[in-house]
C-alpha cells in the first residue's frame, strides 16, 4: 500500500511538472498589453509566486489575529462555564443533601483517623509545651 502511494505521488508530480514546462500557450495581460512566449511566462511566474507570498503572509496574520482572538473568547467561554457550574451547584445543593450526608460522616471519620495516627507518632514530649521547659 505504501509503494503505491509513493508511486502515485511520484507520478501526479512528473505530470504537474510536466504541464509546466509546457507554456506555449500562456499570455499575460497587463492592461491594454499582451506578453505572450518567454517574456510572458517568466512574467506570470513571477507575478503568481508573488501572489502566493502575499498570500501566504496574510494567511499567518489572520491565523495570529484569530489565535489571540479565540483565546480571549476561550478565556471569556471557561469563566462562563464556571459560574454557570457554580449556579448549576446552587441549584442542585438541596437535591444533593442525601447524598452529601454520608460523603460528610465518612469524610469526619477519616479525618478523625487521621488525627488519631498522627498524635500517636508525636512523641510525648512535644505534646506537652510545659515539658519543655
Amino acid at each position: 500500500m505504501k509503494k503505491l502511494l509513493a508511486i502515485t505521488l511520484i507520478a501526479l508530480l512528473f505530470i504537474a511538472a510536466w504541464n509546466t514546462l509546457d507554456t506555449g500557450d500562456m499570455v499575460l495581460h497587463l492592461g491594454d498589453e499582451e506578453f505572450d512566449g518567454p517574456l510572458g511566462v517568466l512574467l506570470g511566474i513571477t507575478f503568481g509566486g508573488l501572489g502566493l507570498l502575499i498570500g501566504a503572509v496574510v494567511m499567518v496574520c489572520v491565523a495570529v489575529f484569530l489565535g489571540f482572538l479565540f483565546a480571549g473568547l476561550g478565556v471569556l467561554m471557561v469563566a462562563g462555564l464556571l459560574m454557570l457550574a457554580v449556579v448549576l451547584l446552587a441549584v442542585m445543593s438541596p437535591l444533593m443533601l442525601p447524598l452529601l450526608i454520608p460523603a460528610a460522616i465518612i469524610w469526619f471519620i477519616v479525618s478523625r483517623n487521621r488525627k488519631q495516627r498522627a498524635r500517636q507518632h508525636i512523641p510525648a514530649k512535644d505534646m506537652d509545651p510545659q515539658a519543655a521547659i
